[in-house]
């Protein structure tokens, strides 16, 4: 069990509100600055200062080079406003998991959604279907994924105990992995396998701007409740009767928070593909820059999380002659930035 809480009542609480505030500012100008760096690099060069007078011309009025339009705004954009949201969702999602199970180890993936959702999209790449159809298998895979993990919990204990609400998530998950492995065995090894693994290490190739204005009212409406509700989130962390004798129902809240954060990990999943490390590392990340505190953490996790996935994206496409994975990036440099993460907490903690 994790020694930190969600919610301090120190006495260097407002030297904290200054600190998150300004940690807010430099975060949002490092995701302006990633987004103006991501949207220039590629085969056709775009300097920031030309990507900013664009999108100056394009808001306000005025004469935009063709070429530049056509690169920025067809194709570039686009993928740079799929990073930002895929890294802000599955960020958020990994806050408020942590905060809810009171373990900062647990990620999006604890309940078995991006699997249920990985399921659902490789399910519809074996019909053939088309790629909003493949989307939106994804993204019900999700859904069926975590209600079967609460009816499987509510048949074992009435669904209101944590530890058996996890572990319905890893026996599920299981499950859906599983049933990837053999959709896999059954798909054209030729045509069809190499589209399933592809997407299973995640990528935001060929992500339109139709695919963004799909998944966007799913992610807000599920990032909506956990902003409002941040500082009940955060009340969580200091156990159930703790929270409810402050006067929260726990079991609505908790229900609404896995719905929130599963809605919004299954909406991008459908378009990224499965993308791991993100929803375990940023929101660690951003615990050492504003605490442990909730109502801080939330909005610190969804700035970094949106620039440091855009930043793994553009690096995924520019690093080479063929486009790495994103999930192969993200577990390469996730890993070792978290063991770093891991050492550092427990040097902070020592005497």
């Amino acid at each position: 069990m994790p020694t930190w809480t969600a919610c301090s009542t120190a006495p260097g609480a407002k030297t904290g509100a200054v600190r998150t505030v300004t940690v807010l500012l430099v975060l949002t100008v490092l995701l302006i600055a990633t987004v103006l760096v991501a949207a220039g690099i590629g085969p056709y060069r775009v300097p920031p200062q030309e990507v900013l007078a664009a999108l100056w011309r394009r808001v306000f009025g005025g004469v935009i080079d063709p070429t530049a339009e056509t690169v920025l705004f067809r194709i570039r954009l686009p993928r740079v406003l799929a990073a930002m949201l895929v890294g802000a969702a599955l960020s958020a999602a990994g806050a408020a998991y942590q905060s809810l199970f009171r373990n900062p180890l647990v990620s999006p993936d604890i309940l078995g959604v991006s699997t249920g959702a990985g399921f659902g999209a490789v399910l519809g790449i074996l019909l053939g279907l088309p790629v909003a159809a493949i989307q939106l298998l994804g993204f019900g895979g999700g859904l069926v994924t975590v209600a079967a993990v609460g009816a499987l919990a509510r048949a074992l204990r009435g669904g209101g105990d944590v530890l058996v609400l996890v572990l319905a998530g890893i026996v599920v998950g299981a499950l859906a992995g599983a049933a990837i492995s053999l959709v896999k065995v059954l798909a054209d090894p030729y045509d069809q396998l190499p589209a399933i693994t592809f997407w299973l290490l995640g990528s935001l190739a060929g992500v339109k701007v139709d695919d963004v204005a799909a998944v966007l009212p799913a992610v807000l409406v599920g990032l909506v409740p956990l902003i409002l509700l941040r500082w009940r989130i955060g009340v969580l962390s200091l156990g159930d009767d703790e929270a409810r004798a402050l006067g929260v129902d726990v079991p609505r809240l908790r229900l609404l928070v896995i719905g929130a954060a599963t809605l919004v990990t299954s909406a991008v999943v459908a378009i990224s593909g499965v993308i791991g490390w993100v929803g375990l590392m940023v929101p660690h990340m951003a615990r050492l820059l504003v605490g442990p505190r909730f109502d801080r953490l939330l909005p610190a996790a969804i700035l970094l999380g949106a620039a440091f996935m855009l930043a793994i994206d553009t690096l995924a496409r520019s690093a080479a002659e063929i486009e790495i994975p994103l999930g192969v990036l993200t577990a390469a440099i996730g890993g070792p930035i978290f063991v770093w993460l891991l050492a550092h907490g427990r040097r902070r903690r020592l005497p």
